[in-house]
């Protein structure tokens, strides 16, 4: 599963907010002329919307390759055009802010989660309230934790989930075997220790490869273990709680896979691109890799898939105080609606059929990542043992990344300095408590002061 390749990697896109979400946060928006492209019946034709789209293949014109025939068949059943634009990563923000301050948006577009809280503060988009809800099938379809993955608490979603994503702990079955380990850890602990065991610097195999070069990847992973250490980072009242004890073990636990542990290669400092993960554990260079679903992205590496099982990420065999039961955060991609559309309804007609169960199963199958709703697991594309593990992970042991305002700033912040801390190790740097709650409290002071 996964959103592979461009989407596959999501965990390397889903949080990427550039600083200028900070505007967003402050923009008021009254916009003048209202977003979309008009009902294009001036002349009594066919309603249109606009709609931009995440790059969620392995290109902007294979992403047009699989949503054209479904926007044909849209129009085909509605009589609504959808003219598509497929957005990089590297612009989609931007272009979203500068929309919701122009006003100039899209009718309908794709947001990645964790920006929601953020996106939510700029009033720029439609609200999905009960009302809203039932227009496109209703609550009770959605996976929870996706759904709670689409704004702040206590508010109706920015948007609604579209595309589903979650972290799991893909092993190198020949290697494990070979080490006489007949199956994935059960438990960190056991993690640690069969790492131990496949790991054999002069061979150049690691028990487990780590983009310890990539800031989002750095932050997801403190996220999950912060869970499970009982981490809270924002306080009920908002206000930045990084350098919490449990924060500072939940970062340590990661940073120590290569101190302490020694079961990563000290070069994996340098790794921000999945696919050399991916690579290394396709090749026996690594045994372990902790990833979302990337199902496709190792077919575009040529990796033999029946080598590479796949389980959850493993919890404290006893959990510590307060720890909470998370292997995952709520990976994904949002569909949102801007307020100033001049079809609303339209709109969210567009939407309710991009998440019909039968699209659902059409689109997530072909991205590699997983439904949103309940009823598209039915199709058989979705009953495979490592799509449930998966399906398990999204649905019962996932949680979202802290749905407030600041979410964009916790990622950078932490994400950077562990990438920092990383770089230490592989410099023969020692990285302690001490050092780790000094990097996250001054990460708090700039979370505070940004307020």
């Amino acid at each position: 599963m996964a959103v592979h390749s461009p989407p596959r990697d999501l965990k390397m896109r889903i949080g990427k907010i550039a600083p200028a979400l900070a505007m967003a946060l402050v923009v008021a928006t009254t916009a003048a002329c209202g977003g979309g492209s008009g009902d294009g019946s001036a002349a009594g034709g066919p309603k249109e919307l606009t709609y931009w789209a995440s790059n969620q293949g392995t290109s902007l014109d294979n992403d047009k390759a699989i949503l054209q025939p479904e926007l044909d068949k849209f129009e085909k059943a509605s009589g609504i055009k959808v003219k598509v634009e497929v957005v990089p990563w590297t612009d989609l923000l931007n272009r979203i802010l500068a929309a919701t301050t122009s006003g100039q948006g899209p009718d309908v577009l794709n947001i990645g989660n964790t920006w929601s809280a953020s996106l939510q503060a700029t009033g720029a988009f439609v609200p999905f309230d009960d009302a809203a809800l039932e227009k496109v099938g209703g609550k009770a379809r959605f996976l929870g934790p996706s759904l709670a993955a689409t704004g702040a608490q206590g508010q109706p979603p920015v948007g609604v989930p579209l595309y589903g994503q979650a972290y799991g702990l893909y092993y190198n079955k020949k290697l494990f075997a070979d080490a006489g380990i007949t199956s994935p850890p059960a438990t960190w602990e056991e993690l640690i220790a069969d790492g131990k065991k496949l790991t054999d610097p002069a061979k150049g195999q690691w028990g487990m490869s780590l983009q310890a070069g990539q800031v989002t990847e750095n932050s997801h992973h403190a996220a999950i273990l912060g869970a499970q250490q009982g981490a809270t980072f924002f306080g009920k009242d908002g206000k930045p709680q990084l350098a919490s004890d449990q924060a500072v073990a939940a970062v340590q636990q990661h940073i120590d896979l290569m101190q302490k542990d020694k079961i990563v290669n000290p070069s994996n400092a340098e790794y921000a691109d999945t696919a050399k993960s991916l690579k290394d554990l396709a090749d026996g260079k690594a045994a372990m890799f902790m990833n979302q679903a990337s199902e496709g992205s190792f077919k575009n590496i040529g990796a033999d898939l029946s080598n590479i099982g796949v389980a959850p990420i493993p919890l404290p065999a006893t959990p510590p105080p307060g720890g909470r039961k998370v292997t995952s955060f709520v990976a994904g991609i949002n569909l949102s609606v801007f307020q100033n559309t001049k079809n609303k309804d339209a709109a969210l007609d567009f939407v309710k059929f991009m998440l019909s169960a039968p699209e659902q199963a059409i689109l997530n199958n072909a991205y590699g990542s997983l439904p949103t709703v309940q009823d598209a697991y039915s199709d058989p594309k979705f009953q495979t043992s490592d799509v449930k593990v998966f399906q398990n992970v999204l649905a019962n042991t996932a949680e979202p990344m802290p749905q407030v305002p600041q979410e964009s700033q916790f990622e950078t912040l932490i994400g950077t300095a562990m990438k920092a801390m990383f770089a230490d190790v592989a410099a023969g740097k020692p990285v302690d408590a001490a050092k780790i709650k000094s990097q996250l409290t001054q990460a708090d002071q700039q979370i505070a002061a940004g307020n």
